[in-house]
């Protein structure tokens, strides 16, 4: 099964190398909100904050989490296509293992963000980003940001293998690349309206956010790194789950 995903792998990294909106996507429209936040809504921002953190510290987990976000949004758009064009079928009739076709979305969405992760970090710390972590802490930050991708590659390959438009494939796309927003990513949920900020902190994405914002400050996490891989964890179990079972169905 290895060397089937491997190969399939291939095939993918070169559709997503090859498309420019996939990079745009993935990699600028990340970099242009940290430009935008930091140079023209940070310094009304920082307020809120005090002043001893620096607004480019704060907003990075975030831009890392949309990014994320906005990444793993075209598996769906991939695997609707792979489906409409035939290559389910294709790829069923083949002496292969047909998880690995799924296998091989889900470590391509991985790879290409990732390297995003580290084009959006080293833009970072051009900006003025800085770090107290040790590599211990950088470790669980890569560690935790593979998870959470990996967890909304398998939540976005759902509508991917079950739609019946391209509309439908990326039904997840904009409100996964919302959800951010809607969080502690940009300002402090202290800051938003009641009903706001009852969203915002009970919503999944800002328990990652803040995990990732205490990592990279070199702080205890208490109870919010178990809240954070509890709903990274179930999201990406059942993203699987269903998304292996349509699968099978799929033609």
């Amino acid at each position: 099964m290895i060397r089937d995903t491997m190969i399939l792998f291939g095939r993918t990294l070169k559709h997503v190398t090859r498309s420019a909106d996939t990079i745009i996507t993935t990699v600028m429209m990340p970099v242009a909100f940290m430009l935008l936040f930091v140079y023209v809504f940070g310094g009304s921002i920082k307020q809120s904050l005090g002043s001893n953190t620096e607004y480019i510290n704060y907003l990075l987990p975030g831009i890392l989490i949309m990014a994320a976000a906005m990444g793993t949004s075209y598996v769906g758009y991939r695997l609707f296509e792979d489906r409409t064009k035939g290559m389910f079928a294709r790829v069923k009739s083949m002496p292969i293992k047909p998880t690995s076709f799924l296998l091989a979305h889900v470590l391509t969405s991985l790879i290409s963000n990732l390297i995003s992760f580290v084009i959006i970090i080293a833009l970072a710390l051009v900006m003025g980003f800085r770090s107290s972590a040790n590599v211990t802490g950088w470790l669980a930050i890569i560690g935790l940001y593979l998870l959470l991708t990996l967890a909304l590659t398998w939540l976005n390959a759902i509508p991917g293998i079950l739609a019946k438009t391209m509309t439908g494939a990326s039904l997840l796309a904009y409100p996964l690349t919302f959800l951010p927003m809607l969080s502690s990513a940009f300002v402090p949920t202290k800051t938003m309206p009641g009903p706001v900020r009852w969203f915002a902190e009970n919503q999944p994405l800002t328990s990652s956010t803040d995990v990732l914002r205490h990592l990279f400050a070199g702080q205890s996490l208490g109870n919010e790194l178990w809240v954070a891989l509890a709903w990274l964890v179930g999201i990406t179990i059942v993203g699987w789950i269903v998304s292996a079972q349509l699968y099978k169905k799929a033609v």
